[in-house]
């Protein structure tokens, strides 16, 4: 395999999410790649611009909501990382719900999201990335298989370069795939 060396930048693929709080007393919403899985604990972090008006309302109120969008949402998605809240009202784009804390907007047409209290705040560059511990959890019915999320029936954006894709299928099982390497090197 010839390997060509290219720019310095990440480049994907990356889960797009739409990162929700409460700004000024109304939902916001931004779209993000830059948010994952920090360890096994509950904890997701998000990467936030300075200057994102939906920055504030995290900063505001210590929480902030992670939206996975499924790909039929791909222009509303893609609609709330174009333009700012600061000078476009964003709060009817989606539906929004709330946990009984109250303190983050969920987006009723993301098939699953996440409501994660503010633990720790680092600055990096022209960012701030946001350590959320996730206090609550919820995913659209439709979209279990065995009481466990289905990331086919989730089916969400992927972001790589300046394109969103889905997912088309399964390949492999965590712990399972790599089974039949291990065990041929064991011969």
């Amino acid at each position: 395999m010839d390997k060509i060396k290219i720019q310095n930048r990440p480049f994907g693929p990356f889960p797009t999410m739409l990162v929700g709080a409460d700004v000024n007393g109304k939902p916001n919403y931004v779209t993000v790649g830059a948010c994952g899985v920090v360890s096994l604990k509950p904890m997701l972090y998000i990467s936030l611009k300075g200057t994102h008006y939906t920055t504030a309302g995290v900063k505001e109120n210590g929480y902030f909501s992670v939206n996975i969008p499924p790909a039929d949402l791909v222009e509303q998605t893609d609609y709330c990382g174009i333009v700012s809240g600061k000078t476009i009202d964003k709060s009817n784009v989606f539906l929004p719900f709330y946990d009984e804390l109250g303190k983050a907007p969920m987006i009723k047409e993301c098939t699953m999201n996440f409501l994660c209290k503010v633990i720790q705040v680092t600055p990096i560059d022209d960012f701030e990335m946001f350590l959320g511990e996730i206090v609550a959890v919820y995913v659209n019915k439709d979209c279990l298989t065995d009481g466990k999320p289905d990331p086919l029936k989730i089916n969400p954006i992927i972001m790589m370069g300046a394109s969103y894709y889905d997912l088309n299928q399964l390949v492999g099982n965590a712990f399972k795939a790599g089974l039949k390497i291990s065990e041929a090197n064991k011969s």
